[in-house]
């Protein structure tokens, strides 16, 4: 690789985000997509020189490996996870979406590649590939599923290309990406940018650092279902929680303990997988990480991950905050209003 090639894979490059985002899609989770594209650069470096020479696009050949890496890697993890103590959700991407840079198929004949002309409602996007609430329904497929799904709808890999990787021919990959897709894609499609999206997301995460059940409630969807993932350390619910009333009492509740025990807390509203979502922390801790799937005006899923293991396990690359408003909660839910600072109002008590 020559050092122009090198400098293209470096940590935070573009050439890595672009396989990082790969892996990290079909793995959902980012040690094991780090693990991925090490695997996939140990590989080129086994290659000759001679053997390099013939390689027109590294970045293509380097997202051919970590393809095929993953499947291998995708099967043990879904046997860990089996073991998992509670509820499993994904290492979330705080402050940056794992992204991709563009097509790897610029030159391919445009036959191969999604027509401009499909229904989004038919295919997976590039930005709900990566949201918290999809990565948790693409537990339900098998790995030649997700690959299928993920390699053609997100990163436009012709059919063919696939069936070299999962060992299957064309037409059932194609198979397998449309069982995928009936499996993951709600007739309810959640609302990822906008205004309508940030208000509900401010209005809950004001909601939280107030302590203001009623005002909490009424964001959430009458059936607003609620996952947690604390591991081992953390005592978060280890089942769903449903409705209303139910979610807003135990977020409140836990929140409130969280308080009691450790004392002060930071809410923000920040980029969670790409999207606006709330993040809670102490100091520079992560200590909560909500992911928020809004529907209709409403919140209709959320998915709270806890576990230290997947927020601060390494310190050195805590993400820039990309907040738009911080809500400091220094006195806890069910005290008297605090004061709550965002950056277009100031409310507090007089």
């Amino acid at each position: 690789m020559t050092d122009e090639q090198a400098a293209l894979f470096q940590r935070g490059s573009r050439g890595y985000n672009h396989l990082f985002g790969v892996a990290y899609r079909l793995l959902g989770s980012v040690h094991d997509a780090e693990d991925a594209v090490q695997d996939g650069f140990t590989r080129w470096q086994e290659l000759s020189e001679e053997q390099r020479q013939f390689i027109r696009e590294p970045i293509a050949w380097l997202t051919r490996v970590v393809s095929r890496v993953c499947p291998d890697r995708l099967g043990s993890a879904m046997a860990r996870r089996e073991r998992y103590h509670g509820i499993w959700l994904p290492e979330p991407m705080v402050g940056e979406p794992a992204s991709t840079v563009g097509s790897i198929h610029q030159n391919l004949p445009e036959g191969s590649r999604l027509s401009p002309n499909s229904d989004p409602a038919d295919i997976v996007t590039q930005d709900e590939s990566v949201s918290i609430a999809l990565l948790v329904t693409m537990e339900q497929l098998t790995a030649p599923q997700r690959v299928s799904l993920i390699l053609h709808d997100v990163f436009q890999v012709p059919f063919a290309e696939i069936a070299e990787i999962v060992g299957r021919s064309p037409e059932a990959c194609r198979q397998l990406a449309t069982a995928a897709r009936k499996k993951v894609l709600s007739p309810r499609r959640a609302e990822g940018h906008g205004a309508t999206r940030d208000q509900v997301v401010e209005a809950f995460a004001r909601a939280c650092a107030d302590g203001d059940m009623e005002s909490l409630a009424a964001v959430l969807d009458p059936d607003v279902v609620s996952r947690a993932d604390g591991g081992k350390s953390v005592r978060v619910a280890r089942r769903l929680i449903r409705g209303q009333r139910e979610v807003a009492h135990y977020l409140l509740g836990v929140l409130s303990l969280e308080w009691r025990q450790r004392g002060d807390l930071d809410v923000s509203m920040e980029l969670v997988n790409g999207y606006t979502g709330v993040v809670v922390r102490r100091a520079a801790d992560l200590v909560w990480v909500m992911d928020l799937e809004v529907v209709d005006g409403s919140i209709g899923a959320i998915a709270l991950i806890a576990n230290p293991d997947k927020l601060n396990a390494r310190p050195d690359s805590v993400p820039v905050c990309l907040s738009s408003g911080l809500l400091p909660l220094r006195q806890g839910p069910g005290s008297p209003r605090p004061y709550v600072h965002t950056s277009q109002t100031a409310v507090g008590r007089s």
